[in-house]
């Protein structure tokens, strides 16, 4: 079976880095046209510092349709603008983006809350495996690329990424509740205990 459990209307995570000095605060909840994601996460990595704010909007089918990326990295001023119209055609600060052409969901290369874009959205059975192409957002780089990634659901609340970074296969598990929200994403972050609101 799929995931079942009704996602809540509001909820909270905090997430923490395992291997290089990170926290995140983020919130989900229901809009009229689907989800708002939204996030403010410090993180570091490959010695650039960077203080980030992010909303993702997504349809009912947690499709994403707008993204914003806004804060600092080496305290240089960012700000990302993506849209899509939830059938595969992206652009960039109101630019066509034909190299993500196809992706339904954005990755976010620095937080665990995009992965429940695809998990949510897949719906997969227990055993069962799906490609999926996204629109991610690399970090540190903060540029847009296509990314080919792979999601399989090992058990009811255990799931197997992989993808393929520049040429290489990177493997993670991702444990995670009811919902399909990350509480373990294996050897990057882990959600801080009591922070996630278990019901509706």
């Amino acid at each position: 079976m799929g995931i079942v459990k009704p996602f809540p209307t509001t909820s909270h995570m905090r997430w923490r880095r395992l291997d290089v000095p990170g926290r995140e605060e983020a919130r989900i909840e229901q809009t009229a046209e689907g989800w708002r994601l939204a996030g403010l996460l410090e993180a570091e990595e490959n010695n650039v510092p960077a203080q980030l704010g992010y909303v993702i909007e997504c349809d009912r089918d947690w499709r994403t349709r707008q993204a914003s990326v806004t804060g600092s990295a080496s305290g240089n001023p960012i700000r990302l603008e993506v849209s899509a119209d939830g059938e595969g055609h992206w652009s960039l600060n109101g630019a066509p983006m034909p190299l993500v052409e196809g992706a339904l969901d954005i990755d976010l290369g620095f937080t665990p809350a995009t992965n429940l874009l695809p998990i949510r959205r897949l719906n997969l059975a227990v055993g069962r495996r799906a490609d999926v192409r996204t629109a991610w957002v690399r970090f540190p780089e903060l540029r847009v690329e296509a990314l080919e990634q792979s999601y399989e659901r090992e058990a009811e609340r255990v799931f197997r990424y992989e993808a393929w970074v520049d040429g290489e296969r990177f493997e993670a598990r991702l444990d995670t509740d009811e919902f399909g929200r990350v509480l373990l994403y294996e050897g990057l972050w882990e959600a801080e205990i009591g922070s996630s609101d278990r019901g509706p």
